[in-house]
Formats: structure tokens, C-alpha cells, sequence
């Protein structure tokens, strides 16, 4: 419960003159049975207070360079299942920036007359956003499956599912004559990617502890950056060919992931919290002891943190009774899904899927082919390092709303520059400065709203609905890509609207209204336990309060499988050791 002063929050866990709270409230009975028990079973729970005591006191404690001792190996298996997103980057900046190829165009597109007179290909505005769409809609169908099949079985094997059939979908892009085909692979190619977005932000921010969370969930934004910069790399590498390999190369450079990928999951160890939410929790603290490295840090104890996850899951069995997609829009959970899906629209409504398209925009805004491209290369590359960037403000302690609000606010500058430019006469002086300014754009995006979003929609979601919440925030990306989707190509090309630098007044106008919604409704989720955040969620803590708050997660009393769990395992070692 919250905890106005340091007297009050010195208290027992189980103060019977304290007014009880609404969920205590709700469980009366449930205390009242506890009560009652034999003392083998207060003495057990006693046991799984005072070891989640300790490991959240421990986890709060911990500093970086301890996190990085005590997890090497949660890090390295975390960066292994993050780098599944570099193929999804890789194609989006393929089919994105293949607009603007010579080559793709002659094969897929159609003949149009350019200003000049001259005879010229193009893929028109609606295959355009077609096919950029296309991944978009096999995302979704991915998310809304995946919701089911990794809680069913695990994060693991439905990583090396998916592995597997995106093999044999490449081959698709690697033989397609025609748009239509280039469609068929594009959705096929995005069930497998709508399960990667989910997968590997869950799996990052439940192998780490509170130290190095906000680091691993936001390097998967790295890997999309990765993805892009080898997919861009592709398309400048092979741009000098004259025949259909130009397009086809790159497109047969994705099977290159798979099968070391495959092996190198398979030998993973699965979430600790997942094991724990199924009741194995003797397999949840194998995975755990897999995790990390006891010779680095001799106070971490492993029944203690299977303690504290035990804890938590019988906290979120109570305040949240099911577990389906329904339940996420149900009491508290409803402010959760809310701000996860808003945090990942906001991505999509800042001016992300414009600046996608930046090869193209670079040449309607009047550069030629090849500085178009080199131009993206380094936009790119911002996306790549970016978040080493992000990483530092996090580590100088500027916390995820601070960042996304002042990235926000930068933004929006910089689109209203962005749009201005259309108004310059010199049209070679103003693509130069459009290119360097999509630079900037791209730099303050990574810094901010790019990277923190993974760490906030990681956070903010509790354990129990965390992969329902995720994909329902994703679906409503992709949902507001499909849309910017559809009218980015119309705003660019010059066959339809043909608004070239204009087309920044209207993404200024959304950044500004996203800048207005963080906020009011985006909390501070830094330094938080997760039973800490789901308590400040229970009791509908403001926005702009979440920091200052202070909670006391053990004045709760709780229940559920974790709990009997729990029980039973102090119970056989009490039998083997007596």
C-alpha cells in the first residue's frame, strides 16, 4: 500500500490496526483461513516473506557493474533472442527502400512520364503501401497467436517455431515474379516477426534483475537498427548491378539467420517467471542458477529471488483474477493496456514510419539516387548506435517519462523544420538540409522515443498479462503503421499527393498531440520492482506521482499456486533435512 512516511513505512508486513486495503479487502476470507492454519504453514509463508524482503532489497541495492557480475549469462541469452528482431528490420528497410532502386522498380513497377518527358518505373502508391502493409497485417496474426502459443509452451520453442517456418517463407521473396508474390511473402514473413516483437521484450525484462532491465529491453530497439543498417548495406552494395540480382541478393542474405539462431535458443534456459507462473518452480531455479554467476557475487541467493517472483505472481493472482485477453481490459489492467498500447502508437504517430521511407523522401525532396541512399545508410546507423546513447541518459539517472516527454517535445521541432524547408527556393540547398535534418531527427528519436518505449511497455505490464498486454500494445502499432502506411507513399509520390517536405507539418501535428497524452498518462516505471508497479496500479497512483510514491509490497497478504508451490518445496526440504 502507499506509504506517506518513513515511520509508516517501517511497519510490519502484517499490521492488524492498519485499515485494509481494497484488495485486502476483497481476500478478507482468504486471511481469515490463513489464520487459522497450522503454524508448518505460517511458517512457511513467514519463509517466503522474509526471502522476497530480502531479494527485493537486494535488487533495489544493486548497482550496474553488480548486475553485469552477478548476470553475464541472462545478458548474453537476452542478446541472443533480441537479435530475431534484426530480420524483421532488415526486411522492412529492404521493401521500404527499394522504392527508390532502379532495378526493383523496372521488374515490379510501372512505366510513368516523369516533369522532364522521360520515361520512368515506378511501384504506384497503392502496391506501395500494399506491400508495406503487407508485413504489418502477418505481424498482427502473429501477436494474436503468439499471445496463446508462447504461455502455452514457452518462449523457446515458439522462437525455434517460428525460426523454422520463416525459412521456408524467404524463399518466396527469393523467386517472386511479380508484386502479387512479393505480397503473399511479405504477410507469410510477418506471423513469424509479430511473434519476435513480443517474445523478446518479455524474455529481456524477466531473465534481469531492476539493474539492467531498462538496458536489455531497450537494445532490442539496437537490433532493429542492426537489421536496417545490414538491409540498407545490401541494397548499396548490390546497387551497381544492372539485372535482377541487384534485388534478389539481398532478399536471399535473410536465410543467413535462422539456423544458428535455432541452436543457439535451443539451449537457452526458459523464463524463471514463466516456469514460475506454470508452479515449476524446481525448474524455474535451475534456470535461474543458469542465468547468472555465483562466484561474482557471493550475497545473491537463488530461493530468494524465486521467492520474490513466487511473491509477486500469488500478488498478481489476486488483484488480477484471469488471464486472458479479456482480463486486460478489466480493472486496473485496463490503465496498463492503455499506456503500453498508447507508448507504441506514439512510436508510429511521432513520424516513425515517415521518416521508414527516407530514401524516397530524400529523392522527391530532389537528391539523386545514390546520395538518397547514403543519406539513409547514416540515418541507420544512428538507429544502430543510438541506444548506446539512450543507455548513458539512463545510466546519468533521467528516467523513461522524462526522456520520452523532452524527445517528444524535440520532435516535434524538428518536423515543423522539416516542413518549412519545403518553402525554400533553392530545391538542391533545401534536400541537402532536409537530409541533414532527417539525421538529427533520427538521432533524437533513438536517444528518447525509439529505445525507451521498449523498456516502458516491459515494464508497465504486469507478469501475469505482460505477453497479452505487449501484443495488444504491438497490434495497436501495427495497427497505426497500417495507416501511416497507406498515406506516407500518397504524401510522397510524385503520381499522387506529392507533398515532399510538407508532409512534416503533418507529423509535427501528431508528434504534438503525443506530447500532450505522455504527460498526463505515461508513468515513471525506473527503480521499480514489479509487485512495487503493481501495487502503484492498484491503487491508481497518478501519472506524474509514480516517482515519488513509496510502497510497501509485503503489508499484502497473498495466495494462489505459486504460494502452495512454495509451501511444498519448504515442506520436502524440512523432510529431507530435519
Amino acid at each position: 500500500m502507499a506509504v506517506g512516511t518513513d515511520e509508516k513505512n517501517s511497519q510490519s508486513a502484517v499490521n492488524m490496526d492498519e485499515m485494509p486495503s481494497p484488495v485486502q479487502q476483497q481476500v478478507s476470507k482468504h486471511t481469515n483461513d490463513f489464520r487459522d492454519e497450522p503454524d508448518e504453514k505460517n511458517t512457511s509463508m513467514e519463509d517466503l516473506i522474509r526471502n522476497a524482503r530480502l531479494a527485493t532489497e537486494k535488487e533495489h541495492n544493486m548497482s550496474l557493474l553488480q548486475g553485469i557480475r552477478l548476470y553475464p549469462k541472462a545478458i548474453g541469452w537476452s542478446v541472443l533472442i533480441s537479435t530475431c528482431i534484426v530480420m524483421e528490420g532488415y526486411d522492412v528497410s529492404l521493401i521500404n527502400n527499394f522504392y527508390g532502386n532502379s532495378q526493383f522498380n523496372r521488374k515490379y513497377g510501372e512505366p510513368y512520364t516523369t516533369p522532364e518527358g522521360k520515361i520512368d518505373y515506378q511501384v504506384s502508391a497503392p502496391w506501395q503501401a500494399g506491400l508495406s502493409n503487407g508485413a504489418v497485417v502477418g505481424e498482427i496474426l502473429g501477436l494474436m497467436i503468439n499471445g496463446y502459443l508462447s504461455e502455452r509452451f514457452g518462449y523457446r520453442w515458439t522462437v525455434i517455431a517460428c525460426l523454422a517456418l520463416l525459412t521456408g517463407f524467404v524463399a518466396i521473396f527469393f523467386t517472386a515474379q511479380n508484386v502479387i508474390h512479393l505480397q503473399v511473402a511479405e504477410i507469410l514473413c510477418g506471423i513469424p516477426w509479430g511473434v519476435f516483437q513480443t517474445i523478446t521484450i518479455t524474455y529481456a525484462s524477466e531473465v534481469c534483475p531492476v539493474a539492467l532491465r531498462g538496458y536489455l529491453t531497450t537494445y532490442i530497439n539496437a537490433c532493429w537498427g542492426f537489421g536496417q543498417l545490414i538491409g540498407i548495406g545490401a541494397i548499396v552494395g548490390n546497387s551497381w548491378r544492372k539485372d535482377e540480382w541487384a534485388y534478389r541478393i539481398p532478399y536471399a542474405l535473410q536465410w543467413i539467420w535462422p539456423v544458428p539462431l535455432s541452436i543457439g535458443i535451443f539451449l537457452a534456459p526458459e523464463s524463471p517467471w514463466w516456469q514460475v507462473r506454470h508452479g515449476r518452480l524446481d525448474a524455474a531455479k535451475k534456470s535461474l542458477l543458469r542465468l547468472t554467476s555465483l562466484n561474482r557475487e557471493t550475497d545473491f541467493d537463488a530461493d530468494e529471488t524465486i521467492a520474490m517472483m513466487a511473491h509477486t505472481t500469488a500478488l498478481e493472482d489476486k488483484i488480477t483474477k484471469g488471464a486472458s485477453f479479456l482480463d486486460c481490459f478489466k480493472g486496473v489492467d485496463l490503465r496498463r493496456t492503455e499506456v503500453v498500447c498508447a507508448c507504441w502508437a506514439i512510436q508510429n504517430l511521432s513520424g516513425n514510419s515517415f521518416s521508414n521511407y527516407s530514401t524516397y523522401f530524400l529523392q522527391q525532396a530532389g537528391l539523386s539516387e545514390d546520395k538518397a541512399y547514403y543519406f539513409a545508410l547514416g540515418q541507420y546507423a544512428i538507429n544502430s548506435v543510438g541506444v548506446v546513447g539512450a543507455w548513458t541518459l539512463i545510466t546519468l539517472g533521467f528516467g523513461r517519462r522524462t526522456l520520452y516527454i523532452s524527445g517528444l517535445a524535440a520532435l516535434f521541432l524538428i518536423l515543423l523544420v522539416l516542413g518549412f524547408l519545403g518553402l525554400a527556393p533553392d530545391r538542391n540547398a533545401a534536400s541537402l538540409a532536409t537530409g541533414s535534418i532527417l539525421l538529427v531527427w533520427a538521432l533524437v528519436y533513438q536517444l528518447t522515443v525509439g529505445t525507451v518505449c521498449y523498456s516502458l511497455v516491459a515494464e508497465l505490464s504486469s507478469r501475469r498479462l505482460q505477453i497479452k498486454t505487449v501484443v495488444l500494445g504491438r497490434i495497436l502499432y501495427n495497427i497505426v503503421g497500417i495507416v501511416a502506411g497507406v498515406i506516407t507513399p500518397y504524401m510522397l509520390n510524385p503520381t499522387a499527393w506529392d507533398w515532399g517536405n510538407y508532409a512534416g507539418f503533418f507529423w509535427a501535428g501528431s508528434c504534438f498531440l503525443c506530447l500532450i497524452y505522455t504527460y498526463f498518462r505515461v508513468p515513471e516505471p525506473a527503480g521499480r520492482t514489479f509487485a512495487e508497479l503493481d501495487l502503484l496500479f492498484e491503487q491508481r497512483i497518478s501519472a506524474r506521482k509514480f516517482a515519488s510514491t513509496k510502497v510497501d509490497v509485503f503489508a499484502e497478504h497473498v495466495e494462489g499456486q505459486a504460494i502452495d508451490q512454495y509451501r511444498n518445496q519448504i515442506a520436502s526440504s524440512h523432510a529431507v533435512h530435519p
